[in-house]
């Protein structure tokens, strides 16, 4: 008698598919729920979205206002109307002062998913993932979803199918797009249109800078800019890396993640207590990061996103952790090969380690003063951030096809119906007169 065996990585991976497509099962379940609640409501929820909307963009988070403001300011110069749907009441869109363009708070969590769900749109763009796996469901009222990259790094790096329902994506860099298709191919997809644009908002703060010019003659300074959770360099290293620090005779700058305070108070509350801010040292929590990355002179981080703002962007060497993480959850467990996030860190700096985080001012030193470095944040320029200076423009212009392409189809559409129309008349008014 066989029996079957199973290898424990595959046997995780089909784990991990079933969970998905159960997943997918009890939301949609959920949505039909709502669906029907609102048809027997005399289908209110469909009349509250009103006339179609051109073009929609959605945000989960004010964080995103970045990504997206550089395109909405370019929509508005082509007096384009845009709604863009909001789930932060305080989001930055209700300080600006547009003529085309219209925000609107949804409301949070699944409050704003059911307004989304029956959205009434020619065009969606969006940088959340995860479109009709979860709460988020494709509209029956919406003809293209388009995602915009808000990160220059692997579109693997998300929780399984996070892009596979979306019409059309605006990349950054070719791997990615690569990643894509193969993702498409083994799932037994229709390719999706993909453009490669750049990134918008990466593009404006290198305007800042350039605008800024350089900072100031100062000291050696460090920053440590760690993200949050059991994986972040603080919860890992904590004193030990800031004694180390210290010890170095250098500037230092602490600058946790702000969901550190949070969801990591105690941590926070008593590392801040032990060091208290001086001449030298000293902890950072503005809401912009500009002044801190631009005045500092290495990064000291884990797998934070701002390690690529600072390496490419300011161009300055960094120094990462070692990151962990359970690649059996992601899209990046269907690919047979590193993702390019974890490849390109070797390129940019050193890693920092328990063996060495003693001897960090060493390590500090030769990632400032080794010139391979620069040619390492040069290859990762060319590879995920292409047509720099060119981003706001390329993501617009491929929006707009993308809305006169469901305008020509449409068109197409009605003209077909009317013809047929025309020809079914035209019979029975042939067929009574015989």
């Amino acid at each position: 008698m066989y029996q079957l065996y199973i290898d424990p990585g595959t046997g995780g991976m089909l784990f991990t598919v079933l969970f998905g497509i159960l997943s997918v099962v009890v939301f949609s379940l959920r949505a039909l729920m709502l669906k029907l609640k609102f048809s027997a409501g005399g289908g209110k929820a469909v009349k509250a979205n009103g006339k179609k909307i051109p073009i929609a963009v959605f945000t989960d988070h004010k964080r995103y206002w970045n990504v997206f403001e550089p395109l909405l300011d370019e929509f508005e110069k082509r007096h384009q109307k845009v709604v863009y749907y909001t789930c932060s009441k305080d989001d930055p869109i209700f300080n600006k002062k547009y003529e085309y363009i219209t925000g609107e708070f949804l409301g949070e969590g699944n409050k704003a998913f059911t307004r989304l769900n029956l959205l009434n749109a020619d065009v969606v763009l969006a940088t959340t993932p995860n479109l009709d796996v979860f709460q988020w469901k494709r509209s029956q009222n919406t003809d293209c979803y388009i995602y915009i990259s808000h990160n220059p790094n692997d579109i693997t790096m998300y929780r399984m199918f996070a892009l596979d329902h979306y019409d059309a994506l605006i990349l950054s860099g070719d791997y990615q797009v690569r990643q894509a298709r193969q993702l498409e191919k083994l799932r037994g997809f229709e390719p999706k249109d993909i453009e490669i644009c750049g990134l918008p908002f990466m593009d404006e703060m290198k305007k800042r800078l350039e605008t800024a010019g350089k900072p100031a003659e100062h000291e050696r300074t460090i920053l440590l800019a760690p993200t949050w959770g059991e994986n972040g360099l603080l919860t890992r290293f904590g004193d030990k890396v800031i004694d180390a620090l210290i010890s170095t005779g250098y500037k230092i700058i602490v600058r946790p993640h702000p969901q550190s305070f949070t969801a990591e108070k105690e941590l926070m509350d008593r590392l801040m207590s032990k060091y208290k801010e001086n001449p030298r040292f000293s902890w950072n929590r503005d809401n912009d990061n500009f002044e801190v990355l631009r005045q500092s002179d290495i990064l000291i981080s884990d797998f934070s996103g701002v390690i690529f703002d600072y390496a490419l962007i300011f161009d300055k060497p960094l120094i990462y952790t070692e990151t962990e993480i359970d690649m059996e959850l992601y899209d990046a467990s269907w690919l047979d090969e590193t993702p390019w996030t974890l490849r390109i860190l070797p390129d940019l700096g050193l890693k920092l380690t328990e063996d060495n985080v003693g001897d960090i001012k060493s390590l500090i030193d030769k990632c400032i003063e080794d010139s391979s470095f620069a040619a390492g944040r040069d290859k990762a320029r060319a590879e995920t951030w292409e047509h720099i200076g060119e981003g706001t423009k390329r993501s617009v212009d491929f929006v707009m096809n993308k809305y006169n392409e469901v305008i020509t189809k449409r068109d197409s559409e009605k003209q077909k119906t009317a013809d047929s129309s025309k020809k079914s008349r035209k019979k029975l008014s042939i067929g009574t007169k015989g």
